[in-house]
């Protein structure tokens, strides 16, 4: 986790937008006709030192802020739709851009000349201190060493090559093994493994629809399916079905912590937008899938995990769901922001949750507002008001 069109585009359509070039990441197929060679720095105010820095997309660019205080240190221009993902050490976030995945170095509140090319930049992944790049429109899946950005230079690293583009992930384990997705254009259809040297070691093509993957406790690694979930660990896939004939987990959240996966949950495969109430809690120990009805909708960009495994959800409610995975009982509800209504399409901001340790970031579009939420106690740590409605949030994570 680490992060996809809504309603029928969950089912293998794309979201049809014909000015737009159409990129795609964590959470879904993304778009931008930007030009993003640019990358200038304006001054929302005076460069300073920011700890933990916290990265916010608006339209038209990213805001850098201090992730204690969340003062806004730095505005950078950047035209179009783009994404962030931590990119796995202390100091950069991931940019998903027009022209493949870019670097930032959020600490140093500036652009870096280190570039991933490649026509829609999609999911990446975090894991066993590696970071995993899959680019949709080459099917090319770059892994390297966040530590290495550092150095100022493109980390040298392994690369693999899917047999056809799709949208897809992957995720490389501790033992070097490369877990990555199978499809084409037209169809997703599951999962297949390789060995330190890209060798096919196995295979599985029981996950229609496959997209998004977690990692649990003891290195189980999920893929969702339009059916259920696939579950690698210790060299065996294992298929884990969905109570319903078609019961889609296309975003997972996962934690070291707990051997429970957190996923979305949705039934209408013809719904232009489905606002599900359910999530889904995946035992990967005890291969079995409970469902935990919220009594509100939330987003693609509602789930994340807490220190100690906790699954959180951030409800349109305005409250952030508090579960706990080897129950599934709603522990608590911590209300951060007003109610609100995910939009039709899936680029248009909505509140979004973004979790380091034990503080919850939540983005209040409505409101131009940010809030740092204390998980322990409950309570707002700070607030502040941007310039403008942010999008996506995103920072570093390293030390978490």
């Amino acid at each position: 986790m680490n992060k996809s069109i809504r309603g029928r585009a969950l089912t293998g359509t794309a979201l049809a937008l014909a000015t737009a070039t159409v990129l795609t990441a964590c959470g879904g197929e993304t778009s931008s006709s930007a030009d993003t060679k640019s990358g200038k720095t304006t001054d929302a105010t005076p460069a300073v030192a920011v700890k933990e820095p916290l990265v916010a997309t608006f339209d038209g660019g990213l805001y850098i802020l201090d992730g204690e205080s969340l003062k806004l240190a730095k505005t950078i221009d950047l035209p179009g739709f783009n994404r962030v993902n931590p990119a796995g050490d202390k100091d950069h976030v991931m940019v998903s851009t027009d022209s493949g995945f870019r670097v930032l170095n959020a600490t140093d509140q500036a652009l870096t000349d280190i570039e991933y090319k490649g026509a829609k930049p999609g999911h990446v992944v975090r894991h066993a201190a590696k970071t995993v790049l899959f680019t949709d429109g080459t099917g090319e899946v770059n892994v390297f060493d966040p530590t290495a950005l550092s150095s100022g230079k493109k980390p040298s690293g392994r690369t693999y090559t899917s047999a056809e583009a799709h949208h897809g992930v992957a995720i490389e384990l501790a033992d070097g093994n490369l877990v990555s997705t199978l499809g084409t254009e037209e169809k997703r259809t599951g999962a297949l493994v390789l060995d330190r040297n890209n060798k096919e070691i196995a295979r599985n093509e029981d996950c229609p629809g496959v997209h998004g993957e977690a990692a649990a406790k003891n290195e189980a690694v999920g893929v969702g399916c339009e059916d259920g979930i696939l579950i690698y660990q210790d060299g065996t896939f294992t298929k884990i079905d969905s109570p319903d004939d078609y019961g889609r987990i296309g975003n997972q959240a996962g934690s070291d912590a707990s051997p429970v996966l957190l996923g979305d949950y949705k039934t209408d495969p013809d719904a232009e937008l489905e606002r599900p109430t359910r999530v889904s809690l995946i035992d990967t120990e005890k291969k079995k899938l409970r469902l935990v009805d919220l009594g509100t909708s939330y987003s693609f960009r509602s789930l994340a995990r807490g220190p100690r495994g906790e699954a959180l959800v951030l409800g349109t409610d305005g409250a952030i769901h508090v579960i706990t995975p080897d129950t599934g009982k709603i522990e608590k509800k911590i209300p951060v922001v007003g109610e609100w209504q995910e939009p039709l399409d899936w680029q248009q901001a909505r509140p979004t949750l973004f979790v380091r340790g034990h503080v919850a970031y939540v983005s209040e579009p409505g409101k131009k507002a940010l809030h740092a939420i204390d998980l322990e106690t409950g309570k707002k740590i700070t607030s502040v008001t941007l310039p403008k409605s942010t999008n996506e949030l995103s920072g570093v994570v390293a030390g978490h």
